[in-house]
């Protein structure tokens, strides 16, 4: 294996971190007027106001970066395809998921969306463990958080038929 010299490692690190707030801007398209409609929907107690998710997925998606970041420097794309390839699949269903939720007001499909969103987060939280704990280990925070925006996105589903489908 080839070392990487730091300007390849800094490069990499900001090609993994555009990648993954390119992936919060498709999703964030979707969220345009999330706040009105979040706002008129009947919540649980227990649910955040509006203005948390914003600092809360700034600092996740910064966090998935680096961990992406921690595992190609080991080897490249080329020796961690199937560990980067399941991280940019749950990418996708991450940004996926605020098309379905208050682009297009789909409930239940929604909680399909994040349920296997939150599998293959565990999936490349066991792929990156192996080859950076430290990689595994930032993406702990994420995987809490899909879990508890699950259990949101089905109590506010369940509160809402005629709304979120």
């Amino acid at each position: 294996m080839r070392t990487m010299t730091g300007k390849v490692q800094a490069a990499g690190l900001f090609g993994w971190i555009v990648v993954v707030f390119i992936a919060a801007a498709i999703g964030a398209a979707a969220s345009v007027q999330a706040a009105a409609f979040y706002g008129q929907l009947a919540q649980p107690a227990w649910a955040p106001p509006a203005s948390v998710f914003g600092p809360v997925w700034t600092v996740l998606y910064a966090c998935m970066g680096v961990a992406a970041w921690r595992v190609w420097r080991h080897g490249g794309f080329a020796a961690q395809r199937r560990a980067l390839w399941v991280f940019l699949l749950q990418l996708a269903l991450n940004a996926l998921w605020s098309w379905l939720f208050f682009g297009w007001h789909q409930g239940a499909l929604a909680l399909l969306d994040i349920v296997l969103l939150w599998m293959l987060i565990m999936v490349t939280i066991m792929l990156f463990w192996r080859t950076s704990p430290v990689a595994g280990a930032l993406l702990l925070p994420y995987v809490a958080w899909v879990s508890f925006a699950a259990a949101l996105n089905y109590a506010v589903w369940q509160l809402n038929p005629q709304a979120l489908g």
